[in-house]
């Protein structure tokens, strides 16, 4: 098999498009530019021939407008409107016989022509339209028959580096070789994928550092990494719908066509690889996810999940701390995932938790993040593990750019304890979050009455006590939740009635009529120290109850 280190450079194109290198045709070598010459690189597709005066109705963008001036004999007058027409409709020039009908045009049309850069050129005499149709018409084909067969083996290089394994890193260096510069691909977040150095260039890192790009004018633009700009030519790489980066030459912002089609060439050999790597990524983080979820559910083959968590580097042989993490925003409709097939929320989980423990497991549920990784086993463990769940937070929260909550388990000390210590981590979550608000990180040894509730095995036990004490104030309505905010109130300010009217923002007497209506309902909680016990822990219990989910297979749905 050959060498795919590297893309032969094809032979140069035969000839340019531009309309200096269309008059350097023999058959034009003759002609003389008499007005526009700052224009004579525009770019020529196609050429037409004047034969009517209202030529601007049938003239098309790129044209080199070929003209015996016998149309505006009668009305040489009407010459510079003429040339403002053909301008704006972006004719690339006009090229002209004088003498016959015309003998030399006006001034005015001169100055009009030399103001807008639009090139007027005086033919040769002695040479036919046909002719000139003929040679510089073959010019354009074999121009664009060139730049095809340059595309085309441009485009099955590239193709050959993916199809032989090879991936971004050498996508980036042979279209760096091709176009002899500094080549970036990004994802549609700005993070460095791949970078191929030329003659030195300083260029960003790959991994966790991201690139800035403006593209003013598209396909050119600026780049800043480094808080340095760049000028650059950038093309998308997309894939039907899908957005996921830009491919980017950095120090040339006009860069030449054949140049233009490598980059083009390999940004279409992007999507493919990174198709090919969101596929491949989705199937493993599906077996990922599948191994976690038979580890909530119960492990039945402590060797087969042993051996599954191998494949992936995961070591569960150990005491493990499970934590869970959540977005505070209400979850709605995700735009396009970006390579790699992975939320910044996601990458942040894991960078900052492998950093410490290579071998931790983490994997992405619907609506959380759920961390495997070693316990913090030093005499302040509990400590620790709170400080790296607090660091944890804030990298996934500055990454998902909304405050993130997580919970924290205790250590457990072996696989067929990790189902107890999620449902610690989910409660601590919860339960963190609805006191503390967004963005809390809470350890399940925190959550004080709600820990010793949350120990109690007999739940159904929890819940009739709950309702033998709440009775209809556990209804799921306005009114119940309304007496609930009420009795929360009087027992967080221990029965002052003034100070829970002011949070209340209640008027004195209504409260105290509140507070009759709920001793008749629970008995004497503010006179009895017993009742206001069972009354309290009755509410824990019913919160708690709400932070509840019906399974593992919901809670950690997929």
């Amino acid at each position: 098999m050959p060498d795919s280190s590297a893309i032969d450079r094809p032979a140069a194109t035969t000839a340019s498009r531009s309309l200096r290198d269309l008059l350097a045709t023999p058959v034009l070598r003759g002609a003389t530019v008499i007005a526009g010459s700052g224009g004579l690189d525009r770019q020529v597709e196609r050429l037409n021939i004047m034969e009517v005066p209202d030529i601007g109705d049938w003239v098309k963008p790129r044209e080199f407008l070929l003209t015996t001036a016998y149309p505006l004999r009668d009305n040489p007058e009407s010459l510079p409107d003429l040339v403002r027409d053909l301008d704006a409709a972006g004719l690339s020039g006009m090229g002209i016989k004088l003498g016959r009908y015309i003998d030399e045009l006006p001034v005015a049309v001169l100055d009009v022509a030399n103001a807008l850069d639009f090139p007027i050129v005086q033919l040769p005499d002695d040479v036919g339209f046909d002719e000139i149709l003929n040679e510089v018409l073959t010019s354009i084909l074999n121009e664009q028959a060139d730049k095809l067969a340059r595309s085309e083996q441009i485009h099955r290089a590239f193709l050959q580096l993916v199809l032989r394994g090879h991936g971004l890193p050498e996508i980036a260096r042979d279209l760096s070789a091709l176009v002899e510069a500094p080549t970036v691909i990004v994802d549609r977040d700005g993070a460095v994928l791949a970078v191929a150095p030329h003659d030195g260039a300083p260029l960003p890192a790959v991994g966790d550092e991201r690139v800035s790009l403006e593209l003013a004018t598209p396909p050119h633009g600026v780049v800043t990494f480094g808080d340095q700009p760049h000028p650059c030519t950038a093309v998308p790489v997309v894939a039907g719908h899908r957005a996921y980066g830009h491919v980017i030459v950095v120090g040339i912002d006009e860069p030449a066509t054949a140049d233009l089609l490598a980059l083009e060439n390999a940004a279409t050999v992007c999507a493919l690889e990174m198709t090919k790597s969101l596929e491949l990524q989705a199937v493993e983080a599906k077996y990922r996810s599948d191994l976690i979820h038979d580890i909530l559910r119960g492990v039945d083959d402590v060797d087969d999940v042993r051996r599954r968590a191998t494949a992936f580097g995961w070591d569960f042989d150990r005491r493990t701390i499970v934590l869970v993490l959540r977005s505070d925003r209400v979850p709605g409709n995700d735009d396009v995932a970006p390579y790699p097939a992975r939320s910044p929320l996601v990458a942040a989980v894991e960078a900052t938790v492998t950093r410490r423990d290579p071998t931790s497991a983490v994997v992405r549920f619907t609506n959380e993040v759920v961390v495997l990784t070693a316990a913090f086993d030093a005499p302040d463990g509990r400590e620790h593990a709170r400080t790296f769940a607090r660091r944890l937070g804030e990298a996934a929260s500055r990454a998902a750019a909304t405050s993130v909550s997580i919970g924290v388990s205790r250590p457990v000390p072996d696989i067929g304890s990790i189902p107890t210590a999620y449902d610690q981590a989910i409660r601590a979550l919860a339960i963190g979050r609805e006191i503390q608000g967004d963005g809390a990180a809470a350890h399940f040894d925190d959550l004080g009455a709600y820990r010793i509730l949350s120990l109690v095995e007999d739940r159904h036990e929890l819940d009739a006590f709950a309702t033998e004490v709440l009775g209809s104030l556990r209804e799921d309505n306005d009114q119940a939740a309304d007496l609930r905010r009420t009795l929360d109130a009087i027992l967080s300010t221990g029965g002052n009635v003034a100070e829970a009217a002011r949070i209340l923002h209640f008027h004195y007497n209504t409260l105290r009529y509140r507070i009759d209506k709920l001793s008749t309902m629970l008995g004497p909680f503010l006179s009895d120290t017993r009742v206001r016990l069972d009354v309290q822990l009755a509410l824990l219990i019913h919160r708690m109850r709400a932070f509840d989910t019906p399974g593992h297979s919901q809670s950690a749905a997929r």
